[in-house]
C-alpha cells in the first residue's frame, strides 16, 4: 500500500483499527520519521480515541482506554537493554485484553512474544510504502 502524505497515514491507520481485537500484538519497522507514530494515531482515532498521541520515545509506553479496551503503544528505540523492559514489566501488558504496538520491536530481544501482526514502512521521497504481514491466525 502506498501512502502519498500524512492524512493518508492516518486513514490507513483508522483502516487497520478496523481488523484489530484484544489481544494482538502489533510490530511496526521503519526508519526515523517513517510515520510509524502517525500510523498509532490513526488507529487511536479509528478505535474511537479523541485526545492527542504522543510519540512514547521517552516514557517507553503511553497507555490508552478506548471504550473500555487498553491499548499500550511502544517505542523501544532507546532501549539498549532488553533487561530495562523486563525490569518496567512488559511483559504484564502483552495479555488477551491489550492491544499492543511496539516500535522497534528488535530493541526487545527474546522478551517480546511473536506479533500478529508486522508493519514495515518504506520511505520512498515523500511516499510511505505499507507492508503488512500476519504471523498468527487471528
Amino acid at each position: 500500500m502506498i501512502i502519498k502524505d500524512e492524512q493518508g497515514m492516518l486513514a490507513a491507520g483508522k483502516q487497520l483499527a478496523l481488523k484489530l481485537k484484544a489481544g494482538m500484538i502489533v510490530f511496526l519497522e521503519g526508519d526515523l520519521g517513517a510515520g510509524k507514530t502517525t500510523l498509532v494515531r490513526g488507529v487511536l482515532q479509528g478505535l474511537g480515541h479523541q485526545g492527542a498521541v504522543k510519540s512514547p520515545t521517552y516514557n517507553l509506553v503511553e497507555p490508552y482506554i478506548i471504550n473500555d479496551q487498553p491499548v499500550f503503544h511502544f517505542d523501544l528505540y532507546r532501549v539498549k537493554d532488553a533487561e530495562e523492559l523486563e525490569y518496567m514489566g512488559i511483559r504484564d501488558y502483552f495479555n488477551n485484553e491489550s492491544i499492543c504496538f511496539v516500535e522497534w520491536p528488535v530493541n526487545g530481544g527474546d522478551l517480546l512474544t511473536e506479533p500478529d501482526l508486522l508493519i514495515k514502512i518504506n520511505i520512498y521521497g515523500t511516499e510511505r510504502e505499507l507492508l503488512i504481514s500476519n504471523y498468527k491466525d487471528s
